[in-house]
């Protein structure tokens, strides 16, 4: 009896077995039907003051696990100069690195895309005070999976934090190594994931919220799984999981292998997938082609978002923001929120929708905001508007202009999306605002110097500041989550990708003057150093959002729109508390004239000092050119 009992458990055993390692792209989809109604948006969302972190840019806290070359390979370019080491922090941006005479590449700058700086995870948990004192209550990392590339969107794996932003790289790749990637069972915590761990508890002290950046477009050509295609073939239990265009025939002396890179770059393979309709016309009907690739992500996904699988969330992190999401047909996002949010309902979900058709139409988002995808988007459409209007960029927007385009962009979307949008005016795809605002031509077109020999890369000057505190009031206190490149509240300065992406300037490290130019022509010498006087203007705005509940809501009326006088202004209220912001875009001093639903004292949040008293409902004063005021009603 024993022995048939005995003889009935190895089959069953033996039968599990073969379905674990068999392709899963046959099985059954998975099912999220019984999960109740997800659509909500999170109300932390709305009040979130968002600081984005490009982790190897940020702060080297640890110099023992700075990356080598082996740490590097695998991503653009194939060729690293014997003679490479990691850039000092310090260093002037455009002043070549010894290594650069050994470089292959044709263009020297290109090897700014192989500079690391050793950023790190230990100097995020260092400068944890210096974010608390900013006040910023919400931290999106860019991606921070293990990779070779310094933006690390071209992974090595989902699973696992880069190996060099923990404090034993080393020891983290032969961890990597002994797992079966295909089995998360399998699955450990390196050094480098025990670490973040830590930096999320250190955040959930402080009421800081955190958010990971995923691309699950694409992957790098040394992720595990592309890696076990390239092996194995058609035999692959991955060979679904890309879009391969052929196989390589074994028999033959060619290596026929050849599949999709995204956007033709050969460094990032694509995922496979099923789309219906027409595949050049964004946003995509259908889902992932794999069912083994989906059940991978979302395996990852769980793994930050419930670190122990206790149920109790304070040890995971608060969402994920998802690259180049309108490549991905809408079907996986639609699984994908079910997946987070049946693990933690507050969750939030924000995808990088930008272009239809770059650099002349934007996307519109609707499709991804209706409760079954994405709680909010990156709020492009309200930066490019925002910098024509203040920047006059690329030529002059009047008031009413500028009126109507927000309420265009506004305008459809429901359910407090707006209010939980994500308002950048710079980020590691664009250059920094201040920037953006001192070269004032078309909206993220030629913008860097490599590409235009006129773009100015120089540090801005003081009308452009004007310019970007202007910017800044209305970024404060329009609908939707005020959000922070890290760096721009110190007064960086730099041009789109690479120059957008400098080391943090800190005040305790002594940077070397900017004196080159990428073609050695004459430039203005700049003086790199924190600009107080902005840092102490952010705290003082974010502050001022954080403590009045009115900003948390969509509700905006525009009370003046002045073409003439190039003056606007508009109210944001919530009961009895009414603020009134106002712009006089001109060089000269206006008359304002509003209408104000209290009568009596109206004081400058950014000036306590000075304030303005209302009486028939009616606020009048003088207001500088190039200016602005937030007001607030002293009840």
């Amino acid at each position: 009896m024993r022995s048939k009992i005995f003889s009935f458990l190895l089959i069953i055993m033996v039968l599990y077995l073969i379905s674990c390692d068999t392709e899963d792209d046959t099985s059954k989809p998975i099912n999220n039907d019984s999960i109740t109604d997800i659509s909500s948006v999170p109300q932390w969302a709305k009040e979130a003051v968002w600081y984005q972190i490009f982790p190897e840019r940020f702060r080297n806290g640890d110099t023992t696990n700075d990356p080598t070359a082996h740490d590097i390979v695998g991503t653009y370019p194939d060729d690293i100069p014997k003679t490479w080491t990691t850039t000092e922090w310090g260093t002037d941006w455009y002043k070549p690195d010894a290594w650069f005479e050994q470089s292959t590449l044709p263009d020297k700058w290109n090897n700014l895309q192989l500079r690391r700086y050793g950023g790190d995870i230990k100097g995020v948990i260092d400068k944890l005070d210096y974010l608390q004192d900013l006040g910023i209550n919400a931290i999106y990392f860019n991606p921070l999976n293990d990779s070779p590339s310094l933006h690390k969107y071209d992974p090595r794996n989902w699973r696992h934090i880069d190996r060099n932003f923990g404090p034993d790289p080393k020891a983290d790749e032969q961890i990597i190594a002994s797992e079966d990637p295909f089995k998360p069972e399998t699955w450990q915590w390196t050094s480098a994931d025990k670490l973040f761990l830590k930096l999320i508890k250190e955040c959930k002290k402080k009421k800081i919220r955190v958010i990971m950046d995923y691309s699950f477009n694409h992957t790098g050509i040394d992720f595990w799984a592309f890696k076990d295609i390239q092996e194995k073939g058609e035999k692959s239990k991955a060979a679904g999981w890309f879009e391969i265009e052929s196989f390589d025939n074994p028999s033959t002396p060619e290596n026929e292998f050849s599949y999709k890179g995204w956007a033709g770059w050969r460094y990032m393979p694509e995922m496979n997938k099923d789309i219906i309709g027409d595949p050049e016309e964004m946003p995509f009907e259908g889902n992932l082609h794999s069912e083994g690739a989906k059940k991978h992500i979302f395996a990852v996904a769980a793994r930050w978002l419930d670190p122990n699988k206790d149920g109790n969330l304070s040890d995971g992190i608060d969402g994920y923001r998802l690259d180049v999401a309108a490549e991905v047909p809408m079907g996986f996002w639609v699984d994908f929120r079910k997946e987070v949010r049946k693990i933690n309902p507050d969750a939030y979900l924000i995808g990088e929708i930008w272009w239809k058709k770059w650099p002349e139409e934007l996307m519109f988002p609707h499709n991804f905001l209706k409760g079954d995808m994405f709680d909010a988007i990156m709020n492009y459409r309200w930066y490019r508007p925002a910098r024509h209007f203040f920047a006059d960029a690329p030529d002059v927007m009047k008031p009413t202009e500028f009126v109507e385009m927000l309420k265009d962009k506004i305008d459809g979307i429901k359910d407090g999306k707006n209010s939980a949008m994500m308002n950048l005016v710079a980020s590691h795809d664009a250059p920094r605002v201040s920037t953006s605002i001192y070269n004032n031509g078309v909206y993220k077109y030629q913008v860097k110097p490599y590409d235009n020999p006129d773009y100015k890369i120089d540090k801005p000057d003081e009308h452009t500041r004007a310019i970007q505190k202007m910017l800044l009031i209305h970024q404060f206190t329009y609908i939707g989550a005020p959000h922070i490149w890290y760096g721009d509240e110190v007064g960086m300065w730099g041009a789109d990708d690479p120059d957008c992406r400098k080391p943090m300037v800190w005040d305790d490290i002594e940077y070397e003057d900017e004196t080159h130019h990428p073609f050695d022509k004459k430039r203005k010498i700049n003086k790199v150093e924190q600009d107080k006087d902005l840092l102490n203007f952010y705290k003082s705005l974010i502050k001022f959002r954080k403590e009045n509940i009115a900003f948390k809501y969509d509700d905006i009326e525009f009370i003046l729109e002045d073409d003439e006088n190039n003056t606007l202004a508009y109210t944001r209220t919530y009961i009895d508390q009414e603020i009134i912001v106002v712009f006089n875009k001109s060089t000269s001093s206006k008359l304002i004239k509003i209408k104000a639903f209290y009568n009596g004292t109206y004081q400058d949040a950014l000036n306590p000092s000075q304030s303005f008293e209302s009486e028939n409902n009616s606020l009048e004063f003088i207001l500088q050119g190039e200016t602005a005021v937030i007001l607030k009603n002293q009840k």
